[in-house]
């Protein structure tokens, strides 16, 4: 069974910057796009970040400029650089990744890490 394992999330002021990672526990296996989305309290669930298997990337437009979402293929690892954070970045932070197994494409998630940003 895949896990994504996620690290980096905390208290941070506004204005600071976060490096959150996420990494497949096993290899040997196609990793498709890879991202990042995060659920505020009574929110629903958004989509930050996303990037493909050849490192195209697209942002939610709330992030453009200050987010980076950036990936090691030998690793297996998803990166999101988050900069001049604001409070309304204040949410759990999950990861996903589209993982090829017995010739089907499925979702991944990760366990989620809070990302609080207040002074």
């Amino acid at each position: 069974q895949v896990q994504l394992v996620e690290s980096g999330g905390g208290l941070v002021q506004p204005g600071g910057s976060l490096r959150l990672s996420c990494a497949a526990s096993r290899s040997g296996f196609s990793i498709g796009a890879m991202g990042w989305y995060r659920q505020a309290p009574g929110k629903q669930r958004e989509r930050v970040a996303e990037i493909t298997s050849d490192g195209s990337t697209n942002y939610a437009d709330s992030v453009k400029g200050r987010f980076t979402i950036s990936r090691d293929n030998a690793k297996n690892t998803v990166y999101l650089q988050m900069n001049s954070l604001k409070p309304e970045d204040t949410a759990v932070y999950y990861c996903n990744a589209r993982i090829l197994r017995e010739r089907s494409w499925y979702s991944y998630w990760g366990q989620g890490t809070q990302v609080t940003v207040s002074s």
